[in-house]
C-alpha cells in the first residue's frame, strides 16, 4: 500500500464506482464534478437502483422517482461520466491511486447507441419472463426496458441461461423461440427464427433425429412437444407461397473461401460465411449439390424439391458451387486465390462385412446403392434381393 496515496507517481485521474443505485450516481456526479474521469459501474441493465424501484410506492411516481430523475440525466448527460452497465467486478488489482480493475461486461443483445427505446421489440416479443424489477410480482417480455426512466434509455433482453432444446441441438436451434412465435401465430417470425441456425428447416422437419424433444421438460408431465412436426409445419406453411429470392449478401472482405462437398455442413457453412462478408465457392464432385441429403435418403422421405429449394436460397445469397468438380489437391485451391479451405467431404464410402464373398459381383454397400438410385443409375438387382440389416437405411 502507498502511505501517501496523494503523492503516488503512478495515480491515474480516473475513478471507478461500484454499484449504480442514488449513493453511487450521487458519488460519480461529485467526483466528476471535481474532474475525475468515472466509470460507474452496475450489474444491471440501468442504473437507479433501490430507489428506482421506490417509484412503485406511489402511483404517481412522486417522491423517489421525483428526487431521483434528475440525477439519472445528469449522470447520463455528464461528460466525465462512463455508465457501464450489465458490468460485473471479476479482480482489482495494484495499489491506491494506482488500481487495476478487470471487469466482465455481459451482453445486453440490443446495440444501446442504435436503440430509439420505441418499444417495438417488447411488443413484438413472444417470450414473458418473472419481473425482477418488480421483484417477481409481475411479469414482463423479455425485450424490456428496466423501468421508464431507465439510464441507459435503451432495452435489453434478458437470457436466463439455455433451453434443454436448445442445449440439446448439435446445431444449436432456437426451438423456444419459435414455438413461441407458433403459438403466437406469427409464423414469418417463426421461420426467420429457425433461419437463424438453419438453413435446411424443410429438409431437417422431416428426417431430423429431435434429440431435442428426448431432453424436452414438457416430457417430464406428459409428454415432449413435436418439435420437429411443429418445424415442419411452418416450413410447408412458408413454401406454399411463391419462391421469393433473398437479398444478395453484401461483400465485406477481399479474402475468398472454398468450401470442398456441398453436403449439410459444407453448405451451412457456405452459407454463414457469405453472410459475414466473405466470397465463398462449393466445389462438388457430384452432378448434384446437397451430398448425402440428395444421394443418401430416398424422395418419398426427402422430397427433391425441399432440397432444391433451400439450396437455391443459398445460391441466391451468393454462393458458388461448381458441380462435378473434384478437388484432388488443396494446394491448388489456394493458388488459386483462396485464402482458407473447408473440407466438408462426408462419409460417403459404404463398409462392407469381413465376411467371404462380400466383394463379389451384386453385393452393394448402403451408400453406394442408393447414390446410384438417387442418380437414376440403379443397378441390376435380379429377381431376389437380399438386404443385411434392420436399420433406417436397410428400410430405405
Amino acid at each position: 500500500m502507498v502511505n501517501d496515496p496523494e503523492n503516488s507517481p503512478n495515480k491515474v485521474g480516473a475513478v471507478l464506482v461500484v454499484g449504480g443505485g442514488i449513493a453511487g450516481i450521487q458519488a460519480s456526479l461529485d467526483l466528476a464534478e471535481a474532474g475525475y474521469k468515472v466509470y460507474l459501474a452496475e450489474k444491471r441493465s440501468a442504473i437507479g437502483g433501490h430507489m428506482a424501484q421506490l417509484d412503485k410506492t406511489f402511483p404517481t411516481n412522486d417522491c423517489a422517482m421525483c428526487t431521483i430523475s434528475p440525477k439519472l440525466v445528469d449522470a447520463a448527460r455528464h461528460l466525465n461520466i462512463e455508465v457501464l452497465t450489465n458490468t460485473d467486478i471479476l479482480d482489482i488489482s495494484g495499489s491506491a491511486g494506482a488500481f487495476t480493475v478487470k471487469t466482465g461486461k455481459r451482453p445486453r443483445y440490443i446495440d444501446p447507441a442504435k436503440c430509439t427505446a420505441c418499444g417495438d421489440c417488447e411488443k413484438a416479443c413472444p417470450v414473458e419472463i418473472v419481473g425482477k424489477f418488480d421483484e417477481g410480482l409481475v411479469r414482463q417480455k423479455a425485450a424490456h426496458k428496466l423501468y421508464p426512466q431507465a439510464v441507459p434509455n435503451a432495452y435489453a433482453i434478458d437470457k436466463i441461461g439455455v433451453s434443454p432444446c436448445r442445449d440439446a441441438c448439435p446445431a444449436g436451434q432456437r426451438a423456444q423461440g419459435y414455438i413461441a412465435h407458433i403459438r403466437n401465430g406469427d409464423y414469418e417470425a417463426a421461420m426467420r427464427t429457425i433461419k437463424l441456425d438453419n438453413p435446411f428447416p424443410g429438409i431437417c422437419g422431416r428426417i431430423c433425429n429431435h434429440r431435442c424433444e428426448d431432453a424436452c421438460n414438457r416430457g417430464n408431465l406428459d409428454e415432449p412437444l413435436d418439435i420437429r412436426a411443429l418445424k415442419r409445419f411452418v416450413t410447408d406453411k412458408a413454401y406454399e407461397t411463391p419462391y421469393q429470392p433473398p437479398e444478395r449478401a453484401e461483400r465485406k472482405f477481399t479474402e475468398k473461401i472454398a468450401v470442398v462437398g456441398s453436403g449439410p455442413c459444407g453448405l451451412t457453412a457456405a452459407r454463414d460465411l457469405i453472410l459475414e462478408g466473405y466470397e465463398v465457392t462449393v466445389y462438388e464432385a457430384l452432378p448434384v449439390a446437397g451430398g448425402m441429403l440428395r444421394v443418401g435418403i430416398p424422395a418419398y422421405r426427402l422430397p427433391t424439391s425441399i432440397i432444391d429449394r433451400e439450396i437455391r436460397e443459398i445460391e441466391d445469397l451468393g454462393v458458388k458451387i461448381n458441380l462435378s468438380h473434384a478437388v484432388e489437391d488443396v494446394d491448388e485451391l489456394f493458388g488459386a486465390g483462396y485464402g482458407a479451405v473447408l473440407i466438408a467431404v462426408g462419409a460417403h464410402e459404404g463398409i462392407r462385412l469381413p465376411i467371404p464373398g462380400s466383394e463379389l459381383p451384386g453385393v452393394f454397400t448402403n451408400t453406394s446403392f442408393l447414390r446410384d438410385v438417387r442418380l437414376g443409375q440403379p443397378p441390376d438387382l435380379g429377381d431376389k434381393v437380399i438386404v443385411i440389416g434392420a436399420g433406417d437405411v436397410a428400410m430405405d
